[in-house]
């Protein structure tokens, strides 16, 4: 399992810092006071934290692309089946049909490209651990 680092737990300082906020009076210039002290920059997280938080699904994007892309791929059958069942070729709507149905593709197509990618790798470190593994064995013997 992987161990969580007690740091990627913890709220980022620029997030305290903003919870901090103390409260100001209803007048004028104590809007504009409250104003500038609500502007403030947005925290960067860590690669730990994002990790944590996402229970390290953030390298699986394959897997989130395929619904967005069916359903990208559905709306744009569905426009372009409409705006031509009307003959409005070059349309606004026919084009938006075409625009969606070729990213729906391309959306499927790169989940694909990207779930192969991700399938070599995982046969190349087997074969590396194997490899591994018969060295080892080898040595224990010998």
């Amino acid at each position: 399992m992987t161990e969580l680092r007690e740091d990627a737990v913890k709220t980022p300082a620029a997030l305290e810092a903003t919870s901090n906020v103390e409260k100001v009076g209803d007048g004028p210039k104590d809007h504009a006071a409250a104003a500038a002290v609500a502007m403030t920059g947005v925290a960067l997280v860590s690669e730990v934290q994002l990790t944590a938080a996402t229970g390290g699904t953030e390298l699986s994007c394959y897997r989130c692309m395929v619904p967005f892309g069916v359903v990208v791929l559905i709306a744009g059958v569905v426009v372009t089946a409409v705006a031509y069942s009307f003959n409005t070729h070059g349309s606004t709507i026919s084009v938006l049909g075409l625009v969606l149905l070729s990213l729906g593709l391309l959306l499927l197509g790169a989940s694909a490209a990207c779930w192969k990618v991700r399938r070599e790798r995982q046969k190349e470190r087997r074969r590396e651990s194997q490899a591994a593994l018969v060295a080892a064995r080898g040595s224990v013997f010998a």
